[in-house]
């Protein structure tokens, strides 16, 4: 297992640690850290193992940090107009 995967796993262990504890803001400021370092992660992981590695990571990743995906979706929708409904 390469260093980077190594990381990725220690990310993903922080990331649920962090989940368990109790927030005032519900988690937001801790998943802007878990970004901040999440992002270059998934570049190194990308480097050093391939895309389909870090695809794999990306997958993970979004799936402990879903809600900021879901806000950041329908932010993109709002700003291309499309409100989902059919015109």
């Amino acid at each position: 297992m390469t260093v980077s995967l190594i990381l990725a796993c220690v990310w993903a262990i922080i990331a649920n640690l962090l989940a368990m504890t109790p927030s005032r803001d519900n988690h937001w400021r801790r998943a802007y850290v878990l970004i901040g370092f999440g992002i270059p992660l998934l570049g190194y992981v990308t480097y050093e193992n391939g895309p389909l590695a870090g695809l794999a990571v990306l997958v993970a990743g979004m799936s402990v940090l879903r809600w900021p995906v879901v806000y950041l979706t329908r932010w993109l929708r709002a700003r291309a107009g499309g409100g989902g409904a059919a015109r």
